[in-house]
């Protein structure tokens, strides 16, 4: 039994359960390698079939030692490393530290758009655990209705409190449907600081189970315009081309305007609704899908494009909503037309697909035709998508290049001249009030020559500026209690020896600098006016309006890569009254 005993090899070190202080290995028959499949009792060398887990071992020793109970087992020794867990406490949920984490993890969950889920999460857990181990990570059920709901009325004062600063708000509005194919309606505002910089707020998106009617959206409108107290800020509004965002737009009696990216969308759409547009696309679409759904196609291309010196890009799909992307399938195709067509007669290609062929020479140079004729229309589209300045001073000039550069040309084949018509025929019906665009034009430095209208045109556009920005002195004046041009009068100055005594810490210093200047306070008023020689004539509004006018209209136009805003704010000490309305 001895002799038995000592063939028997402790379990290794890494077994930790009770068990194995009764159990072992024996070696593989010639080899010192343990032999697993079987565990060896020490007390009567039973041969117990071993699978990974213990079951079998303790059922073993309750049969057939029930004398051995496993709480008098001598337990293995672990030498565990000391953490921060085994000697603190964890951190109390209202200490500043915890507060700090929970309000960074309900960051993380909101900013990144995130599951409640995720604190449930193990890699999660393991990860803040090792972090913070300390940190108490809150329940999915606090997030949802402590956390998330409290941190959503904080961002919520600090939006109203951005907005009621706003000389005025635009809003952008759009209807879209979930993959859970829930209807939503997200309301958007913007506005312009005083660092004339553009802020942008998602104000809401809400769920919208009702018929997407323009009474109904109107509704949504006039709460949401209620509720982020913006009414009064004279609100104007930005949305696609839809019959009933219109409608909604007029019942809540707001200033509306169409997206221009979603009018550039709709025209070309028309001309890509064309007979011989639509046939192209179809088959550029069968090839493009061909390759991006064989391995064996794919690969042959990307040899094919090494052969050739052609960029290594993947051929690309169109969308249906955008048709940017149709335009960017015929560039890439033409692009790797070559590789494409060696590919398609390679022998690995054919032998698993024979009906794909590529395309004809004339097809070729109709799609070349397609992408030439729509350039304008896509370089438009990318003007659009830029997000960090105003787009509305842009949308009249864009509209009046468009047009000039989709005209005919005796050069442009049937099916160019047939694309540019229904292009132009789109544009010239969706902009038919145009007065309020240029205006936004003429304010935006890099356009205010407005070379697209005629003498006349330019000069009444001028005009009702100037007329608005006499119109604002006064609005000005009432905002600030301050002259734009002429210096404030101290007639009401309280005399600096008698009404001190009960006036607030405040007023005292007011009257102070008051009386610093009571000595001069006639200078200050007429010193300008009276200052040398000939008294001047004061200026009135209109006299102001049309002297910034003009001196604003001599300005060199500002390079169409710069920035209106930055414009504006290094000069709105020289304009006072027009830099009003351009922030307007």
């Amino acid at each position: 039994m001895a002799d038995a005993a000592e063939k028997i090899t402790a379990a290794p070190s890494k077994y930790k359960a009770d068990v194995w202080v009764h159990f072992g290995f024996k070696n593989k028959l010639g080899s010192i390698e343990l032999d697993k499949t079987n565990a060896i009792c020490k007390l009567c060398h039973a041969a117990i079939k071993y699978s990974g887990n213990t079951t079998n071992l303790r059922t073993h020793l309750v049969r057939r030692h029930a004398d051995i109970t496993l709480q008098q087992l001598p337990k293995p020794i672990e030498h565990r490393q000391t953490t921060l867990d085994n000697i603190s406490n964890k951190l109390p949920s209202t200490s500043a530290r915890a507060l700090k984490i929970t309000e960074s993890l309900v960051h993380f969950i909101c900013h990144d758009l995130r599951p409640y889920s995720v604190v449930e999460n193990t890699g999660f857990r393991y990860m803040v655990n090792v972090t913070e181990p300390r940190y108490v990570i809150p329940t999915r059920k606090h997030i949802t209705e402590v956390a998330v709901p409290r941190m959503y009325e904080e961002v919520k004062q600090e939006v109203k409190t951005s907005l009621a600063s706003a000389e005025r708000v635009a809003l952008t509005c759009d209807g879209w449907t979930s993959r859970a194919t829930e209807s939503y309606i997200t309301i958007t505002a913007h506005h312009i600081n005083e660092n004339w910089e553009l802020i942008s707020h998602v104000l809401q998106t809400r769920a919208m189970h009702e018929s997407h009617t323009g009474s109904n959206i109107a509704e949504l409108l006039k709460v949401a315009l209620e509720e982020w107290d913006i009414k009064s800020k004279d609100p104007a509004i930005v949305t696609d081309n839809a019959s009933n965002m219109t409608i909604a737009a007029q019942l809540a009696g707001l200033l509306h305007f169409k997206c221009f990216a979603h009018t550039l969308n709709l025209a070309s759409q028309r001309a890509l609704q064309l007979k011989p547009v639509a046939r192209l696309l179809g088959r550029v679409r069968r090839i493009t899908s061909f390759f991006r759904r064989s391995p064996t196609a794919s690969c042959v291309l990307r040899e094919k494009q090494k052969l050739l010196n052609l960029p290594q890009h993947k051929l690309l799909n169109d969308i249906v909503t955008r048709w940017n992307s149709a335009h960017d399938m015929l560039q890439r195709f033409l692009e790797q037309q070559p590789a494409i067509h060696a590919a398609l007669l390679s022998a690995e290609v054919r032998k698993t697909e024979k009906e794909i062929c590529t395309l004809t020479e004339s097809d070729i140079t109709a799609a070349e035709e397609v992408v030439t004729a729509m350039k304008p229309m896509k370089v438009a589209t990318l003007v659009m998508s830029e997000e960090t300045t105003p787009t509305l001073s842009v949308v009249a000039p864009l509209l009046a290049q468009l047009i000039h550069d989709l005209q005919d040309s005796p050069a442009d084949s049937n099916l160019t001249k047939e694309i540019k018509s229904v292009i132009c025929q789109d544009l010239n019906k969706r902009y038919l009030n145009k007065e309020a665009l240029y205006v936004a034009s003429a304010m935006d430095p890099r356009f205010k020559a407005l070379p697209f209208l005629s003498e006349d045109q330019h000069q009444d556009i001028y005009a009702r500026i100037t007329a608005e920005a006499t119109r604002s002195k006064g609005a000005l004046q009432n905002d600030t209690g301050v002259e734009t041009t002429e210096t404030e009068s101290d007639v009401n100055v309280v005399p600096e020896e008698d009404e001190d005594s009960n006036q607030c810490p405040v007023q005292k210093d007011i009257s102070a600098v008051l009386s610093k200047r009571s000595r001069h306070f006639l200078a200050d008023l007429l010193g300008q006016t009276y200052a040398a020689g000939a008294a001047k004539k004061l200026k009135t509004a209109e006299d102001q309006a049309k002297e910034e006018m003009a001196k604003y209209k001599e300005e060199a136009p500002l390079p169409l890569s710069a920035n209106p805003l930055d414009w504006w704010k290094g000069h709105q000490s020289e304009y006072p009254l027009l830099s009003h309305i351009a922030k307007r």
